[in-house]
This record gives structure tokens, sequence and C-alpha cells, in this order.
């Protein structure tokens, strides 16, 4: 765990995962040029998607547009859904398991 000046707690390995299919993505596309680097919008994103901090917020504390904000975390929130696995790749795992929480 990796902890952060706002108190955030941060798991080093959501925040590797995300910054390597960042990274990826940005070589795949071949992208000259970010104003953060994939290890910086990761911990902007987590801090989002974790904290729920406001655009407005984000943009003043990473030094960005708040147009900027909202791309990348659209970005992001793309890669990580292709991450994610399907319905019969989760029910395959569940099976397996002695019992299953749902939730949401």
């Amino acid at each position: 765990m990796l902890s952060y000046p706002s108190g955030m707690t941060v798991s080093s390995r959501a925040l590797h995962v995300l910054s390597d299919a960042l990274r990826a993505h940005r070589n795949q596309r071949r992208t000259r040029w970010r104003k953060l680097t994939p290890g910086r919008q990761a911990l902007l994103v987590i801090a989002h998607l974790r904290k729920g901090e406001t655009y407005a917020d984000l943009a003043c504390g990473f030094g960005v547009g708040t147009s900027t904000v909202y791309r990348y975390l659209r970005e992001a929130i793309r890669l990580l859904a292709a991450m994610a696995p399907t319905l019969e790749q989760a029910i395959e795992v569940a099976i397996g398991k002695a019992f299953v929480i749902l939730d949401g």
C-alpha cells in the first residue's frame, strides 16, 4: 500500500496495473507527448474512482485543465473495462468458490 499526502492509501498493484495499461495504450497509439506520465494519470484516475474527487479538484491538484481530466478519466475507464472479465468468465470463477458475495 502506498500513502499520499491527501491521506489516500492506494494499492501499489492497482497503480502499477493501470500505469502499465496506460503506457501500453500510449505506445500503441504512438502518443508523443502528454501533460502527465502514465503513473500520474493512473493516480488521478484512482483518486477519482476511490475518493470521488471532482474534475475541478483533480485539475487543480494535478496542474491540468478540467477537459484534460475528463479525457484522461474516459481513456483509463475504457482500458479498465476492456481488462474486466466477461460475465461467463466471472461465473466460471464463481463456480469454484465456496461462496460468492454479489454487490451492485
